[in-house]
């Protein structure tokens, strides 16, 4: 029988199996790619979801998870395993790594010279001669060199780059980043959207599962507009929103579609702009009953509905109702359709001489319109109909920490394809027949070809600076024979 601790061991190397993390990675973005192919509730329509599947098609996805895969309690589970594979992966190999980064390996034992690909001797004079022509030529393609003290000699190491020994670890931790934030937005994120007219308050969301959430402020919307093309066809929308806490204005803005209002981690994007199919705006000639062509004084006024607007002191009008397509019908007005085709508005006059509402109709119906009973006829002029913007509300708490790790993926794959770590040895040593020689080599972690002509360079270098060196030395040797 296995015991925990042996069962404990096998899962913990099973987890932080590089194949465990491939895989696992693997099945994640084949389901994210099947996410974005297969229609996504709540985001798509019903409507929409039964005319592109099949009733029994439908249920078997929804029955998986596959209509909302990114909120699916295994897709959440399936993220937490390969953030557990990514975690168990680095602590394994992590020890090693970091002995390899703060404690580079400076001096070349005999058995690591002998294995390494890119190597080369030279013959030189003495020990300091060759070691300061490998300064120099270190300094030359880049390095800074540091002199190794040996019991009975000197060496040289330079490196360049060793963060990059590190890269995989940066790319780890976005890794984690991005799966810790989609798991948050998973678990705590929503989605949903609010319709606004002008002048309209509301902290209410109507969320994409059908569910209500209350906000603990409130958003008005102050005005909201589209702009069009030449030819006509939408350019922009826009929504100039306040938002309102504890009955104080606390932030202002103009919102446009890649622009949203950002308050309390909650974003309000604008999704759309149209007509709300009700009126906004009445505009109406008055005059007064008893005038006479002569005496007539017509004016313009605009009202709104169930907006009492004073004509006079002593007479108010209200557009109680406002019919874009009526017809009678059993003694009842009824709407026939949305659409404006047969327009009726029902207007309340209130004169104190009247007493009673007047009940004032365009047109006049016959059995419903009390327009001889009105101080004022009324000649309807224009309609402006009202507008809806059309917001689209997120919370996504783990944002911040997705973009943190697409950031810091970004810092990670350059350390890892386009930064390598390069090291160099010098060190004197003696041949077979016990002739002096400077043995110098080196390695790069990636991008090994570059590395090799870097190193040919660095070759050509310490040769021109023994030659330079050889022929000081005998033009020095000449100038003390001469002086003899």
């Amino acid at each position: 029988m296995v015991s925990l601790r042996e069962l404990g061991r096998k899962t913990w190397a099973t987890l932080a199996a590089v194949r465990t993390g491939v895989l696992l990675l693997i099945v994640v973005v084949i389901v994210a790619a099947a996410g974005t192919l297969i229609l996504q509730r709540p985001v798509t329509e019903a409507d929409e979801l039964q005319r592109a599947y099949s009733p029994q098609t439908l249920r078997v996805l929804d029955a998986i998870g596959l209509t909302d895969v990114f909120h699916a309690w295994w897709f959440v589970l399936l993220m937490v395993l390969v953030s557990l594979s990514i975690v168990a992966a680095s602590i394994d190999r992590f020890p090693n790594s970091w002995r390899f980064f703060a404690r580079p390996y400076k001096y070349p034992e005999e058995g690591f010279r002998r294995s390494l690909a890119v190597h080369k001797t030279i013959s030189i004079p003495d020990e300091e001669t060759g070691l300061v022509a490998a300064e120099r030529a270190l300094h030359d393609i880049g390095l800074r060199p540091e002199r190794v003290v040996r019991t009975d000699h000197f060496s040289l190491f330079a490196e360049r780059n060793r963060i990059s020994e590190m890269a995989v670890y940066v790319v780890h931790a976005s890794l984690l980043l991005i799966f810790f934030g989609g798991i948050v937005d998973a678990l705590w994120g929503w989605r949903g959207e609010v319709n606004l007219t002008r002048g309209q308050q509301s902290g209410q969301v109507q969320l994409r599962d059908g569910r209500q959430r209350v906000l603990p402020f409130e958003v008005r919307c102050e005005s909201a507009g589209q702009e069009n093309y030449q030819d006509g066809s939408p350019k922009k929308w826009w929504s100039k929103l306040t938002v309102v806490e504890a009955g104080r204005e606390v932030q202002r803005k103009e919102i446009v579609v890649n622009d949203p209002l950002v308050y309390r981690g909650v974003r309000f994007y604008q999704a759309s702009y149209g007509p709300n199919g009700k009126v906004d705006k009445l505009i109406l000639n008055v005059l007064p009953t008893s005038a006479t062509p002569d005496n007539a004084q017509k004016r313009e006024i605009a009202i709104g509905p169930n907006e009492p607007f004073a004509i006079d002191a002593d007479t108010t009008l209200t557009l109680a109702e406002f019919i874009p397509d009526y017809v009678v019908r059993d003694g009842q007005v009824y709407t026939r359709s949305a659409q404006i085709e047969h327009p009726a508005a029902h207007l309340l006059v209130e004169s104190k001489k009247a007493g009673t509402p007047i009940n004032y109709w365009l047109p006049a119906l016959e059995g419903f319109a009390e327009n001889d009973r009105s101080p004022y006829q009324f000649e309807p002029v224009d309609l402006k109909m009202g507008y809806f913007t059309g917001l689209e509300v997120s919370h996504e708490p783990g944002q911040w920490a997705v973009w943190t790790g697409v950031v810091l993926m970004g810092i990670g794959l350059t350390l890892v394809f386009y930064v390598s770590h390069v090291r160099v040895w010098v060190v004197p040593v003696r041949d077979a027949k016990g002739r002096l020689e400077l043995w110098f080599g080196g390695t790069a972690n990636r991008n090994r070809d570059a590395f090799e002509e870097t190193f040919r360079e660095l070759t050509e270098k310490i040769e021109a600076r023994l030659t330079t060196a050889g022929e000081e030395r005998s033009a020095e040797e000449m100038a003390s024979l001469a002086a003899k």
